[in-house]
């Protein structure tokens, strides 16, 4: 049961049984900093960026570039370690921007995503000096071109295609399909249609393309026919218009593992997958290799992180269902609630007692829906006061953490070296109010 626990590199278990997160107790880390906590392991984070840079740089040489995924999770001190890793950032929105900004990142190396940027976030962008634009639609482009034109810039942009391909992922991450509400699709004729009107406006610099085809893909086939799709329609592009690509962005996606049973990626394999293939195309459709650049989000920062929970009440009900419930749940972690993420979650206190209580483990929320894991097996006598784990919380955990019932989001802890320090402080009750008036 304990090697199905340690599911990453730096969870390990002391000689008294108890959960060892990046060297550090995680019984300690509760005691000091109480629960909720999101704990985040610096050397981690840092060990995947080199892993992206390193490999990018070996197989695409000076024609790679790595771009953190901000939506993943964004805070100061993050964009600080991914700016000391060499990595360019990509944003969604004016929050990511401007947190990126205080954080002293050079928003030069900062791609703006998002299908509905306002002209108040457009102008932001532009005066702020964010490097490139991934636009993704017609409305978008026409409004860059006049904010850029009154603020006397001519503004690089990509253009976000939709290539048709189904990543087999939840619904709710996949984001190639022709009809997804992202990008401009090439089987309909509209990514040629804005390719054009790109091309023609005035105070914009169309670099490349970008696409992105969902999340959690394990497999570099995935990424292969997407580029295979997306370099026929670059060099199709070149033949009828004329324009050749510079950059080709293929997003992110890469798979992490959440359970025992789920295999961990072999990221460097997979570049280099797909750096052969994308060689070979180029070749093959006598085109210039563009830039190709990698958007890593999910699997830099995910098994960088867990969260610690104190159990507060244990209910059985026999010949039914048992709850173990925990003071935090859907407002820091809501992922289960929207479709059903899995999550491996253990206790703290004596990874080595049996587990034969099979259980759900639920949140503090009134809503039934709030739930981290089912079907979690737990020591029957769990009691309020222990403190739990949920493993891999590193992405789209904090990002999409709420104060849904008034309640305060968790801090988040930084871990380097056996040391611990606080990044992003607990909100208080009077955070809760500080925008009323």
């Amino acid at each position: 049961m304990i090697k199905d626990d340690l599911i990453c590199e730096n969870l390990s278990v002391n000689e008294n049984n108890e959960l060892m997160f990046a060297g550090i107790n995680t019984l300690d880390l509760a005691k000091k900093y109480q629960t909720p906590l999101y704990v985040v392991d610096e050397q981690r984070v840092r060990y995947k960026c080199k892993t992206y840079v390193d490999a990018v740089k070996e197989v695409f040489g000076e024609k790679g570039e790595v771009l953190y995924a901000s939506k993943a999770l964004s805070f100061k001190m993050l964009y600080g370690i991914i700016n000391e890793e060499g990595l360019g950032i990509d944003v969604v929105s004016q929050g990511e921007i401007y947190t990126a900004k205080m954080a002293n990142f050079p928003l030069s190396k900062a791609y703006f995503h998002s299908n509905n940027k306002t002209d108040s976030d457009i102008d932001y962008a532009i005066k702020n000096g964010v490097g490139y634009f991934v636009v993704d639609n017609e409305e978008e482009l026409l409004s860059i071109n006049e904010i850029a034109k009154i603020n006397n810039v001519k503004q690089k942009v990509l253009l976000r295609i939709t290539p048709g391909i189904d990543p087999h992922t939840y619904d709710a991450i996949s984001t190639g399909k022709v009809d997804s509400k992202f990008g401009s699709p090439i089987e309909t004729g509209q990514a040629e249609v804005i390719t054009k009107l790109a091309i023609s406006l005035t105070n914009i610099n169309l670099v490349g393309f970008h696409c992105h085809v969902g999340s959690q893909v394990f497999e570099p086939d995935v990424f292969i026919n997407t580029a295979d799709i997306m370099l026929n329609f670059i060099s199709d592009i070149n033949n009828k218009l004329g324009y050749l690509a510079s950059k080709f962005d293929i997003g992110g996606g890469f798979g992490v593992r959440y359970k025992s049973y789920q295999s961990d990626i072999d990221i460097y394999k997979n570049i280099k997958e797909i750096g052969l293939f994308i060689k070979q195309k180029c070749k093959s459709l006598n085109i210039t290799m563009p830039c190709i650049c990698f958007e890593p989000g999910r699997s830099i920062v995910a098994d960088s992180g867990i969260t610690l929970y104190t159990v507060g009440t244990v209910k059985k009900i026999p010949g039914y269902k048992n709850y173990v419930s925990v003071d935090g749940g859907m407002t820091d972690n809501p992922r289960y609630a929207l479709y059903k993420a899995d999550y491996t979650v253990v206790p703290c206190y004596d990874m080595k007692k049996e587990r034969d209580m099979k259980s759900i483990v639920v949140g503090r929320c009134c809503e039934s829906g709030d739930i981290i894991q089912k079907d979690v097996y737990m020591p029957s006598d769990i009691k309020r006061g222990d403190i739990i784990a949920c493993l891999t919380t590193g992405a789209y955990n904090y990002a999409m953490s709420s104060n849904y019932n008034k309640i305060a989001r968790p801090p988040i802890v930084i871990v380097n070296n056996k040391q611990d320090y606080l990044a992003v402080r607990r909100e208080t009750l009077q955070d809760l109010i500080s925008l009323d008036l």
